[in-house]
């Protein structure tokens, strides 16, 4: 049984997943399983994953039956993952080689914690732009999912069983771009909690046509419904109506005004 399971959806991912995986397989901690589920690319993504299973028979490669989002192919990597942790990594970044043995460390010295995140370095393809706008708080609070998740998705490692109990990820229309935000509102309004580590250990490759796709009118509503539900459970409601409209009136801004601002390269 490995400790660690590494869990990653990808879609077309062929230009970045090789380096994405290579940063697994350069970690110092190597009691690990890496689950990769492929979501019906059109691209040759899964002769790339074939060929690191080849060299690696701790990568271990699954592939939907239809295109079906991240949410949904994370639930299909948890469905096999053996491991006590499970840590997520995405196809288009970097997990820097500590990474892995620092959250482990952390996670079992740290009981009373069901996850546990850090800050990133983000990278858009060719320099590292403005990381201090990826700041998270160390120990999140409640009122804290107000504004913004306040954890990073990718860099996060959870113990196994808390996202049992919230049965994994939640699989529906408005979770295709906020299954993470979705989920640490549902752990913690069971109360579990998580701990960011104040240190980066993860490079986050963002991009302006990423978050303008991101960020299409359509998906601002999943956001305030996700919100609206989400602040419901946290016991945030109705003083925080305010923050579940907010997507729908700053999705009225424009995308590259979005951009300049928070990823203003210093």
């Amino acid at each position: 049984m490995p400790k660690v399971s590494v869990i990653m959806g990808t879609y077309n991912g062929a230009k970045t997943v090789d380096a994405a995986i290579q940063s697994i397989c350069d970690q110092t901690f190597t009691d690990w399983e890496f689950i990769i589920c492929d979501d019906c690319s059109t691209d040759d993504t899964l002769e790339h994953l074939r060929r690191w299973k080849k060299k690696d028979d701790r990568i271990k490669i699954i592939k939907n039956r239809k295109n079906s989002h991240l949410a949904y192919s994370l639930n299909h990597c948890l469905s096999i993952a053996k491991g006590q942790y499970i840590a997520r990594m995405d196809d288009d970044d970097i997990s820097y080689p500590e990474r892995l043995n620092i959250l482990v460390e952390f996670l079992d010295k740290n009981l009373d914690y069901a996850f546990v995140g850090s800050l990133v370095e983000c990278f858009d393809g060719n320099q590292t732009i403005n990381g201090q706008r990826m700041y998270r708080k160390e120990r999140p609070e409640k009122k804290d999912f107000l504004s913004i998740s306040p954890f990073i998705h990718p860099t996060v490692m959870f113990q196994k069983k808390a996202l049992e109990k919230v049965k994994n990820y939640r699989v529906s229309k408005e979770t295709r771009r906020t299954e993470d935000y979705d989920l640490f509102m549902r752990l913690y309004a069971r109360g579990y909690k998580g701990y960011n580590i104040q240190t980066p250990l993860y490079r986050y490759y963002i991009s302006p046509d990423a978050m303008v796709k991101k960020r299409l009118y359509r998906y601002r509503i999943d956001e305030a419904i996700i919100r609206w539900k989400g602040f419901g459970a946290l016991g945030l409601l109705p003083g925080a109506f305010p923050y579940v409209i907010r997507p729908l009136l700053v999705g009225l801004i424009p995308q590259k005004l979005i951009w300049y601002l928070k990823y203003k390269k210093g």
